[in-house]
C-alpha cells in the first residue's frame, strides 16, 4: 500500500505546487567595471524579488566591490517596477531605488538602479541596467 501511496502523493504535490518565477540576469553601467544584477519575476508578473547587485560602488573616494540586495519584494504594475526599499539587515539603513519596464516582454532596456548606505558616503549613484530572462 505504501508503495502505491507515495507516487500518488508526489503527483498531487507536483500538480498543486505554485508556478515558479523567471530568473533574470543583466548588467549595470558604473564606470569601466562590469557589474551584474539579477532577480526573479513571479510567474504572474506582479512581483520582483531576490534582487542582487554584484559590482562596484564608490565608498569614501575609492571603488569597492559588493554583492548584496534587499530582502523586500518590489511590486510590478502594468509591466513596470518603480520603487524604493529601505532594508536594515544589520542595523544599517540600506536604500535601494529601482526603476524598470517589463512591457517589452523579453528584455528590460536601460532602466535605473541606485543603492546606498545612508549612514555612510558609500553608494552606486544612479546607474543604468539592462536584463533578460536567464537561459
Amino acid at each position: 500500500m505504501k508503495v502505491l501511496l507515495f507516487p500518488a502523493l508526489l503527483t498531487v504535490a507536483i500538480l498543486t505546487a505554485p508556478p515558479k518565477g523567471t530568473h533574470w540576469t543583466g548588467s549595470t553601467t558604473s564606470g569601466p567595471q562590469e557589474n551584474k544584477i539579477d532577480f526573479v519575476v513571479s510567474a504572474d508578473g506582479k512581483h520582483l524579488s531576490g534582487l542582487t547587485f554584484d559590482g562596484f560602488w564608490k565608498c569614501a573616494g575609492t571603488q569597492a566591490k559588493r554583492t548584496l540586495g534587499p530582502q523586500e519584494i518590489f511590486e510590478i504594475h502594468d509591466g513596470r517596477v518603480s520603487g524604493v526599499v529601505q532594508d536594515a539587515p544589520s542595523g544599517s539603513a540600506w536604500h535601494f531605488d529601482l526603476q524598470g519596464d517589463f512591457s517589452g516582454g523579453k528584455t528590460v532596456r536601460k532602466q535605473t538602479f541606485r543603492m546606498n548606505l545612508s549612514s555612510s558616503p558609500c553608494e552606486t549613484y544612479s546607474v543604468q541596467w539592462v536584463a533578460a530572462p536567464a537561459r
